[in-house]
C-alpha cells in the first residue's frame, strides 16, 4: 500500500507546478508579445528618421545638379 501512497503524493506535488507552467509560459507569451511591440516600434521610429535624413540629402544634393 505504501506504493499507492507515494504516488497520490507525487500527483498532489505535481498539480502546482502545472499551473506554475501555465503562468510561466502565459508570461512568456506576453514578453514576447511586447518585445515586438516594442521592436516594430522602434523600426517605424527608425525608418521615418532614415526617410528624414535622405530627404535631407537629396536637397542638399540638388542646387549641385542644377
Amino acid at each position: 500500500m505504501e506504493p499507492a501512497c507515494r504516488k497520490d503524493k507525487q500527483k498532489q506535488k505535481d498539480t502546482p507546478n502545472r499551473g506554475d507552467r501555465a503562468k510561466q509560459k502565459s508570461a512568456q507569451q506576453e514578453l514576447k508579445q511586447r518585445q515586438r511591440a516594442e521592436i516594430y516600434a522602434l523600426n517605424k521610429v527608425m525608418t521615418e528618421l532614415e526617410q528624414q535624413q535622405f530627404e535631407a540629402f537629396c536637397k542638399q544634393m540638388q542646387p549641385q545638379a542644377e
